[in-house]
């Protein structure tokens, strides 16, 4: 896969158009659907780019740790689905997910793994194309999955992890500034949406939507997340 940044991130929006605007029709009914149970916690922005690398990598396997209602999980099965094939392992310690998503959408290609990750080390698939991560967003859990679980999953995968850019810089005490630390000290280049961290992303990006005809599903939000490739220095 190319590196991941704007330009490649426009080509596979601009590839992927009448893809994203069928996703996006499902998103909102499901969304409508669930109500109160489904809490989107990925902005438009941050859904679809994970859509997108998911469309061109092609993994044939998916590790997302961290799923609350399941709106992650069903924008990566989606893809998953579109692609033709994949399986996603899914972790988190409660099972919202289970009831919310669809079972067209679950049914021979999601394996959900309930309880602590750190309990659960030896079933993460070795051959993982793919790594999504958002749960906890404390310091001290980002320097532990940085330690025992990036070294399980190969070097030169696509990576996604939320919720690091919710302002120009990480905060203290975070999880964002342990990975951006950690990705600077491996000289790896990471790529954001965020409004706040890189509004020259935001802005074409927003524009680009607009252009090509997607309408929002979840609507406007800050766009934390970050996007790179695993290291092999992450790798044992």
């Amino acid at each position: 896969m190319k590196q991941i940044d704007l330009g490649f991130v426009t080509a596979l929006y601009r590839a992927y158009s009448d893809d994203l605007a069928a996703v996006g029709t499902q998103q909102r009914a499901f969304a409508e659907a669930m109500g109160s149970r489904m809490t989107p916690q990925l902005d438009d922005l941050e859904a679809e780019i994970t859509y997108l690398l998911l469309r061109e990598a092609r993994p044939a396997v998916v590790m997302e740790l961290g799923t609350f209602h399941g709106w992650s999980t069903s924008w990566i099965l989606s893809a998953l689905r579109d692609n033709g094939s994949g399986q996603l392992h899914s972790f988190d310690r409660i099972d919202n997910v289970v009831r919310n998503v669809p079972r067209d959408l679950a049914e021979g290609r999601w394996t959900f793994v309930r309880g602590d990750i750190k309990e659960n080390l030896d079933q993460v698939p070795a051959d993982t194309g793919y790594l999504f991560v958002d749960a906890a967003h404390n310091s001290r859990f980002a320097r532990w999955y940085l330690e025992h679980l990036f070294p399980r999953v190969p070097a030169g995968i696509p990576v996604s992890v939320h919720d690091v850019y919710h302002f120009r810089a990480t905060l203290p005490l975070h999880e964002g500034k342990v990975v951006v630390r950690w990705l600077d000290e491996r000289g790896v280049p990471f790529f954001t949406p965020s409004r706040a961290k890189s509004r020259t992303a935001y802005d074409t990006l927003t524009v680009l939507r607009d252009d090509l005809g997607l309408k929002p599903i979840r609507g406007k939000g800050d766009n934390p997340m970050i996007f790179f490739e695993m290291p092999s220095s992450g790798h044992a």
